[in-house]
C-alpha cells in the first residue's frame, strides 16, 4: 500500500493521538455482519469525512486515494446518529476549556440566531421568511460558551421566533450542561 500525499484537511498526528481512542473503542463494541472485515484505516476515514466538510465536496466526488465514499458515509452517518461525532467534539472542546485555565462545564453562555439565505434546491418546506431581516431561508440558532465553543446549535426554518429556536436551545443545554 502506497501512503498518499496529505491533504490541508487531514488530521493532524497531535489532534489524531486526542481522538483515536474515541474511534478505536467504537470500533471494538462493534459486533456482527461486517465488523470482523475492518479494511479501512479509521484514521483515513475521519479524512475523507473533513475532507468533505472542508471542501464541499459531494460524498461520490472523494478523491480516489481514500477508502470508496459509501463506506466513508457509512461511518459518518453511524458515527452522527450514535452520538460518536458529538463525543469527539465533546472532548476536544473540553481540551480546549482546560487549557485556557477553565473547568470543562460551562457556566455561562452566549445565545445568538442569524437568517441566512438558501440555495434554490432546498426543500420550501424547511425555508421561511424573516420578515424584519426580509430574508427568505433558514435560520442558525448557537449557543457558544464564553470563548466562543460550539454548546449547541439549531437550524430551523427563517420565519421560527429567536425566542422559540433560543428555548428549543436551552433545554438542549440544560440537559448537556446543567451547571
Amino acid at each position: 500500500m502506497s501512503v498518499r500525499r496529505p491533504y490541508r484537511s487531514d488530521v493532524s498526528d497531535a489532534r489524531w493521538a486526542l481522538i483515536e481512542p474515541v474511534f478505536t473503542a467504537w470500533r471494538a463494541r462493534r459486533t456482527g455482519p461486517g465488523a470482523a472485515a475492518r479494511v479501512h484505516d479509521l484514521r483515513e476515514i475521519v479524512n475523507a469525512i473533513l475532507h468533505v466538510n472542508r471542501t464541499g465536496t459531494p460524498w461520490e466526488y472523494l478523491p480516489h486515494d481514500f477508502p470508496p465514499y459509501k463506506t466513508v458515509y457509512d461511518y459518518y452517518a453511524k458515527w452522527e446518529t450514535d452520538g460518536t461525532t458529538q463525543q469527539v467534539h465533546d472532548l476536544l472542546r473540553d481540551k480546549t476549556r482546560r487549557s485556557h485555565g477553565r473547568r470543562t462545564g460551562p457556566t455561562a453562555a452566549v445565545v445568538d440566531a442569524q437568517s441566512v439565505k438558501t440555495s434554490a434546491n432546498v426543500a420550501e418546506t424547511s425555508q421561511g421568511i424573516d420578515a424584519g431581516k426580509k430574508i427568505k431561508g433558514s435560520k442558525r440558532h448557537l449557543i457558544t460558551d464564553t470563548l466562543g465553543l460550539v454548546l449547541a446549535v439549531l437550524v430551523t426554518a427563517a420565519n421560527v421566533h429567536d425566542t422559540t429556536g433560543g428555548k428549543l436551545l436551552l433545554d438542549d443545554l440544560a440537559a448537556a450542561h446543567p451547571t
